[in-house]
């Protein structure tokens, strides 16, 4: 009836076919998928090909497809205090509802809320035909369960702002001599000429 643009072959797109379109109906499922690359905020990020597992349930609603689920991958980049290589697990939970095509004005019983959502409907997501594409969501939920400050351990004391070395391999006895910060010496000298009076 509706021609779709998703290939149903994508390990991103789910055919809500068995369902069926009985509210309350529920089935659950999970699968591996290859990250397509673009996971990723400033300084880690989930490499192309890595595998993401979804666990998730797919829920017919009056309005269309409900799915919840978690996504766990790997990811990778640098600590944000030394720049070392840092490497974790991360899980996201998601949850997104697919509304039905020809749905767009909200023809339910519940007036209040349709008009303020009418303005939202670029971010509203729609079954087209009996498939739906998970790649955005799994997208959006990935990318903001990565840490935006990365750390290769949590007492990672960084670079030393002088000379830029690991202070982790500096030893505790490192260090530059007092060398007080240039604007601070027009105060050192008035210090030193009246601070015995």
């Amino acid at each position: 009836m509706t021609l779709t643009r998703l290939d149903p072959r994508s390990q991103f797109v789910v055919d809500t076919r068995p369902l069926g379109r009985q509210p309350g109906s529920m089935r659950t499922s999970n699968r591996v998928v290859p990250s397509p690359g673009s996971f990723a905020t400033g300084m880690v990020g989930v490499p192309e090909g890595t595998d993401i597992e979804l666990d998730y349930r797919l829920e017919a609603v009056m309005e269309g497809v409900l799915i919840t689920g978690t996504a766990r991958t790997l990811f990778e980049g640098e600590c944000s205090r030394c720049l070392d290589p840092v490497s974790s697990s991360v899980e996201a939970d998601f949850q997104e509802l697919f509304r039905y095509p020809g749905d767009d004005d909200g023809s339910g019983g519940a007036g209040s809320g349709t008009e303020a959502d009418s303005g939202d409907e670029e971010e509203d997501y729609y079954l087209e035909g009996d498939l739906l594409d998970l790649e955005q969501v799994i997208r959006d939920a990935v990318v903001l369960a990565l840490p935006l400050t990365p750390l290769c351990r949590a007492d990672c004391p960084g670079l030393c702002v002088e000379c830029g070395v690991k202070l982790a391999e500096a030893g505790a006895d490192h260090g530059h001599g007092e060398r007080a910060d240039p604007r601070w010496e027009a105060l050192r000298k008035l210090s030193e000429e009246f601070g015995d009076q």
